[in-house]
């Protein structure tokens, strides 16, 4: 059954969804109970198990030890026979990490030009040839002895009427910064800072230390380091204390204000456009709905030679054959696999498995494992050459469909994102998420029209249309879209409005 047939009201015939030919499961649409009746490509079954919406009902006899297949791809073996009818969840289906063919390209796939006659947005021209999506001032801790004061100094300006063009000022407080072996963690920490720092869309910031720690502010303020003029250093100690350094600090942004009130919004081609794609609280509709609706937009974004960058290496693992086979190279393929092998080698040196991945909240929503996760998760990327593969925190070049390697924890994952240089967030959840950046808007998008209403104040897109029947995946990923450019020329966002500011560096080393 195709979604475009799946009406609103359930009958035998529409209550689940058959993703895909060879899958021998199908997702149930609504609460199925037991005795009622399905239609599935042309056979009828029994459902004989209470199966909550969102989960999985076998629609042939899957025995013992034999593939669990989901879009088409195995998630999975079934631990003992599953009869036709039957829930299959974790209860009944085992985990195993596949052995995975990969095929990789041939040849090199060229770049993706910008065509002529795209849309365009508002926004904020940038000296290195980016473009902002917003106008903020930056406050950014170097360390957690700096924090505090970060915090002081964007707060004091909470109750002021701000110039026109200024979004804001923002603090990035965080826990990190000393106490850290000094080689891959700091260095990850200061590429963090430094991208948070000279970002498009932070207009002027100021580096914030005590003065001691071992994130010195110097590495951001040495020779060679970009945007000097826009970028300020300062330390407690050296500034007299809390109360002086917040006085310093006001002092300072006032000259930074009138310089980027004097910036002005202009028309932009949205081949500027970069997006990070994220999805957390995710659920079995996540991969129907709301994450192949981003796929579509994330095409969209490709074809007029914007970026679209997905991350969290944490759910593509099982799913990472399908992004090889659209490496636009080689190299590129085999850097994605470094990232993986990686992260594998990272796990296990804490005792853990990809597998820890989905969370209770994800079970509950009917995702059994991290291989059925993935594959679900891969789709807000659509189908469009993968350009180039990036570490945590890199900045982002490449126009097209760019990964970037992060963790799967969601404020850890959107700050690498930003740090790479993301303009915009697309965040997908069927769970319900609140989270939000300080700096860069993140759009909501729910894969269903249940935690819509449930957390309308903080969803901004609902993709479960597609599955009430009430709209295509294409019309949706056309919605997103549309509203990508509206954000990007300065409407706000849910989260915004809100005024969620999570930031969580990846912390990867000892604490000493």
């Amino acid at each position: 059954m195709g979604l475009l047939e799946i009406a609103k009201m359930p009958t035998a015939e529409n209550a689940v969804i058959h993703l895909n030919a060879a899958d021998n499961i199908a997702i149930a649409r609504v609460s199925l109970s037991p005795g009622q009746q399905l239609r599935i490509a042309g056979r009828t079954l029994t459902v004989e198990d209470p199966i909550p919406a969102g989960h999985k009902v076998a629609v042939v006899r899957i025995g013992a030890g034999e593939n669990i297949v989901r879009y088409g791809q195995m998630m999975g073996r079934a631990r003992v026979p599953i009869e036709p009818g039957r829930h299959v969840h974790t209860h009944n289906v085992g985990f195993e990490e596949l052995a995975l063919h990969y095929e990789f390209p041939e040849s090199e796939i060229p770049l993706p030009q910008t065509p002529q006659n795209i849309p365009s947005f508002l926004g904020f021209p940038r000296e290195d040839g980016r473009v902002g999506t917003r106008n903020y001032i930056a406050v950014v801790a170097a360390s957690n002895c700096a924090a505090h004061t970060a915090e002081l100094i964007a707060e004091s300006y909470a109750r002021e009427t701000l110039p026109p063009n200024v979004d804001g000022v923002v603090a990035f407080p965080h826990g990190e910064g000393c106490g850290h072996t000094i080689g891959p963690d700091t260095e990850q920490l200061q590429r963090t800072l430094g991208g948070v720092l000279n970002h498009p869309n932070v207009a002027a910031a100021i580096i914030l230390g005590l003065g001691c720690e071992v994130n010195q502010i110097d590495h951001y303020l040495g020779e060679g380091a970009p945007r000097t003029d826009r970028l300020l250093g300062m330390t407690v100690q050296a500034s007299g204390g809390t109360r002086a350094t917040l006085e310093a600090a006001r002092k300072s942004i006032t000259g930074m204000m009138e310089r980027a009130s004097a910036e002005r919004r202009v028309e932009t081609s949205a081949s500027k456009i970069v997006l990070g794609l994220n999805c957390g609280g995710s659920d079995s509709f996540s991969g129907i709905t709301a994450n192949p609706a981003l796929g579509v937009c994330s095409d969209m974004l490709a074809a007029i030679g914007a970026t679209a960058v997905l991350a969290e290496t944490t759910e593509i693992f099982g799913a990472e054959h399908l992004l090889v086979r659209r490496a636009r190279s080689r190299a590129v393929a085999e850097k994605l696999l470094g990232f993986v092998a990686g992260y594998k080698t990272y796990l296990r040196r804490f005792g853990g498995s990809f597998d820890d991945n989905p969370s209770p909240g994800n079970k509950e929503g009917g995702l059994t494992n991290i291989l059925e996760k993935s594959l679900g998760a891969v789709a807000k990327a659509g189908t469009s050459p993968m350009t180039d593969v990036v570490d945590y925190a890199e900045r982002i070049t490449s126009p097209g469909f760019v990964f970037m390697n992060t963790p799967g924890y969601d404020p850890v994952s959107l700050t690498g994102l930003a740090a790479g240089g993301v303009n915009l967030i697309a965040f997908t959840t069927g769970r319900g998420s609140a989270i939000g950046f300080p700096t860069i808007p993140v759009i909501k998008i729910s894969s269903n029209t249940a935690i819509f209403r449930r957390m309308r104040d903080n969803i901004d897109i609902n993709a479960g249309r597609i599955a009430d029947g009430e709209g295509t995946v294409a019309e949706v990923g056309r919605e997103i879209f549309d509203m990508l450019l509206r954000v990007a020329s300065g409407e706000k966002t849910s989260s915004e409005r809100l005024g969620h500011k999570e930031f969580v560096p990846w912390r990867i080393g000892p604490v000493l």
